[in-house]
This record gives structure tokens, sequence and C-alpha cells, in this order.
């Protein structure tokens, strides 16, 4: 998937299930690098919390590639997992969840631990801010000076965006362009200046945001 919604910024929720304090934070993670240094930050903030349950799914929405999660000490299935399936069945990637428990001094069994840690994602997606992140490649192109407006005008319609710009015997451009439409930009191009351009793809995509 070329572009979806990721976490605009970093969202906290908490709910209480029997005097038991569930803090739940989810933020955008672009690696397991940086979800997992997402989740130490949250166990340095609640050091001395019993336990800071934690999931991440790194990619577009659904993908399976990248995950991990952990039960940090919950029983077996009652706490990564099921935020895991929260976070797969959600209409965002490059998400990280992390849950801290306080224990309140009963015990909640495997069905309402599972049943927390869910409640405690949910809630904490439901009131996210989103933005659409877009793979980005970086193009360069060289034209004739009588073309100018119309390569403009194709580069604009296919979300492209001018970075930089020589002038010289020629004229060169560096434009970002969301590397689904590399291939019909150069298209359009081609025919913009009947093929009198040189298109050379420059850099390997990046990853860009947008609030569209």
């Amino acid at each position: 998937m070329a572009r979806y919604r990721v976490i605009a910024k970093p969202h906290r929720v908490e709910h209480e299930v029997l005097r038991s304090r569930f803090i739940t934070t989810v933020a955008r993670a672009g690696s397991a690098d940086e979800a997992r240094a997402f989740v130490a930050k949250q166990r340095e903030e609640f050091a001395d919390a019993g336990h800071t349950c934690w999931a991440y799914v790194v990619g577009p929405p659904g993908s399976t590639s990248t995950i991990g999660l952990s039960d940090d000490g919950e029983p077996h299935g009652t706490a990564g997992r099921p935020m895991l399936e929260v976070l797969l069945h959600a209409p965002i990637g490059d998400v990280v969840a992390a849950v801290t428990r306080y224990f309140g001094g009963t015990l909640l069994g495997k069905g309402g631990l599972v049943r927390a840690y869910t409640q405690g994602v949910i809630e904490a997606l439901a009131a996210i801010e989103t933005v659409e992140k877009v793979r980005l490649v970086r193009v360069a192109l060289e034209i004739e000076y009588a073309h100018i407006s119309r390569v403009r005008r194709v580069i604009a319609a296919h979300e492209g965006a001018i970075e930089d710009e020589q002038h010289g015997v020629t004229v060169g451009y560096l434009v970002g362009v969301p590397e689904h439409r590399v291939d019909e930009l150069r298209r359009a191009l081609t025919d913009a200046t009947a093929g009198d351009l040189l298109f050379d793809v420059a850099r390997d995509p990046d990853d860009a945001t947008t609030n569209a």
C-alpha cells in the first residue's frame, strides 16, 4: 500500500477495572526499533507499575510482516495478543500501543484481563488524530524552456512538488512524487514534451505525511 493513515501524535487514555488502573498510550512507529524505544520510555515513566504490556504493527493497516507483542508477566495471551488484534484490525498503520497496569488488589481472571487490555487500545485509537503517510520518490527532470508551463501543470496534476530548480542551457527540476504515481508521471511528461526530456529516479523512496 503506497499511502495510508498513521497517528499524528501520541495519545493516552486511562480506565479502571476493579481498582486496577490501565494506562494506554498509542503512537506512530515506523520500525520495530522505534516501537521498542517507545515501550522503553513508557516503562521508564511508569517504573513502579506491575506490568507494561505492548504490541506493534509496522507497515500498512493489517500487515503482519513486522509485528511484536509482550504480556510482560501477565498470563500468557491475556495482554499482548488481544492488543495486537485490535491494532491489526484498525484502519491505521505503523502503530505501537503500550498498556501499563497498576494492580488494584483484585484478580481479574484471564477473560477480565483480555477485556481490559482490549478496551484500553480501542479507547485510545478512537480518539487519535491521523495524517496520511505517502511514500515519495525523488525524480530528476531536464527539459527545454519551451516546456516549462506544461511540465509544471503535469507535475501538479500528479501530486508532485518541485523541491529544487536549476536554470542553465536547459531547466532541471528535482521533484518529489508519490511512489505509486511515478510511472504515470513519466508517461504524462513524455506526452507533454513529445519525448523531449530526461527523466531519472534520483533517490529511493522516503516517507512523508500530509494532513489530507
